[in-house]
Parts: C-alpha cells; sequence; structure tokens
C-alpha cells in the first residue's frame, strides 16, 4: 500500500520543461513568498536557481533581480 505525502514538502530538481521529483511530498516552498505550492498547480521556477515561485509575478520580480 503506498502512503500519501500528503503535508510534507517536496524534493525537486527543476527542469526547462518540468520538474523530478527526488523525494515524496505534496508541496513546495515559494523561495520568495514562503507560501506552499501544492506540486499539482506549481507552473513556475528557475532551473538556474533551482527555486520555486507561488506566481508568475513573483517570478518576474525574482529573475528581474527584484525579489
Amino acid at each position: 500500500m503506498l502512503m500519501s505525502p500528503s503535508g510534507r514538502a517536496a524534493r525537486l530538481h527543476f527542469l526547462p520543461n518540468g520538474f523530478r521529483q527526488l523525494s515524496a511530498g505534496d508541496h513546495v516552498v515559494c523561495a520568495v513568498s514562503g507560501e506552499q505550492i501544492p506540486l499539482d498547480v506549481l507552473r513556475y521556477w528557475s532551473v538556474e536557481r533551482q527555486e520555486a515561485y507561488a506566481t508568475p509575478e513573483i517570478a518576474t520580480r525574482r529573475l528581474l533581480g527584484e525579489g
């Protein structure tokens, strides 16, 4: 029986067109806001920095050096 990793942060390796899950979990934490992002709605990240972002605005600010 597979146990649900509910409530645990996943460890991911971010790739240009997706990500690879390195450890079980159901969310990641936004590198700027600290907000939990469920994996099924994760859409914004930086391959170079290996960080996740909660919104496109946060991602843009961070990549422009404002966050």
